[in-house]
């Protein structure tokens, strides 16, 4: 005959599992709160679609997960020995393989199918018309700097790094001249493609703009480009999402999207690199 635990230890057990049970609920009662930041770029879209799939596709396999472990532990935790025979070695291994099929289907299918076209659209060809921003992480600062009239920004060279000129412009090339060199605040137009040369003067920083769903590493010698475009007129943090030393949480500077019309009066006013020669 089957032994029978005692009344303590199957009450025991299925309070286990009620706990198991509630712990799905709680998370996904979380999870589907609005905790990302309201949308403000183009491409960002695309990926609140990826993480949502993935919040939906990962959360329903915990939940069926926990379902099943809380239904073992309620059915089987009154027992004092196993009841059942064993599955063979071959039965263990073919159903290994469920979840791993399932599971690379979820995130190389899933996350390539909808994460390539933002990765293409975020790191490929920018349009023409596009505006170019030269943005230097430095311990703990962001340096701006624009192309002038003529589209091309001037030539830099470490050894003209100096206090008053802080990205080592060289005051010879006649592209710099109307570079306009800003520190922490990104002044951009709204609904115009802007691309972003992201570079390093000493460590690795982390280029975040969470409500633009823009983030890329700023890596020590190496220029990398990104490109987006901002659709919502406003403010928006910048973060340097990498630890860089002591100052790290002084890091810290603000993307402005401004109307047309303003961002063209305010380039109009800036002074030029030339300017202060």
């Amino acid at each position: 005959m089957q032994a029978e635990m005692p009344a303590t230890s199957r009450s025991g057990g299925r309070a286990l599992a009620l706990l198991i049970w509630l712990i799905p609920v709680v998370l996904v009662a979380f999870g589907t709160r609005h905790w990302m930041p309201p949308l403000a770029s183009e491409h960002g879209a695309g990926i609140d679609r990826m993480l949502r799939y993935l919040m939906f596709t990962v959360g329903t396999m915990l939940i069926l997960g926990h379902l099943v472990l809380g239904y073992f532990i309620w059915r089987f935790s009154g027992q004092s020995r196993v009841t059942h025979r064993l599955l063979s070695h071959a039965a263990e291994r073919r159903l290994s393989l469920i979840p791993v099929i399932l599971m690379t289907l979820i995130a190389e299918g899933g996350v390539f199918a909808l994460g390539l076209p933002v990765w293409q659209k975020f790191y490929g060809s920018a349009p023409p018309e596009t505006m170019l921003v030269e943005v230097t992480g430095e311990q703990f600062a962001w340096n701006l700097r624009y192309a002038g009239n003529d589209g091309v920004l001037g030539r830099t060279d470490a050894r003209l790094i100096t206090d008053d000129n802080p990205l080592g412009v060289d005051p010879k090339d006649p592209a710099s001249r109307d570079d306009i060199v800003w520190l922490g605040v990104l002044r951009l137009p709204v609904n115009r493609p802007v691309r972003i040369q992201l570079r390093s003067k000493d460590v690795l920083h982390s280029f975040f703009i969470p409500s633009l769903r823009v983030k890329q590493d700023a890596v020590p010698g190496m220029t990398i480009d990104i490109w987006f475009v901002p659709t919502q007129i406003g403010n928006f943090e910048i973060a340097c999402a990498q630890l860089c030393g002591f100052g790290h949480f002084q890091m810290r500077g603000v993307v402005s999207v401004m109307s047309p019309e303003d961002f063209d009066k305010w380039k109009a006013d800036a002074p030029t690199f030339g300017s202060g020669l």
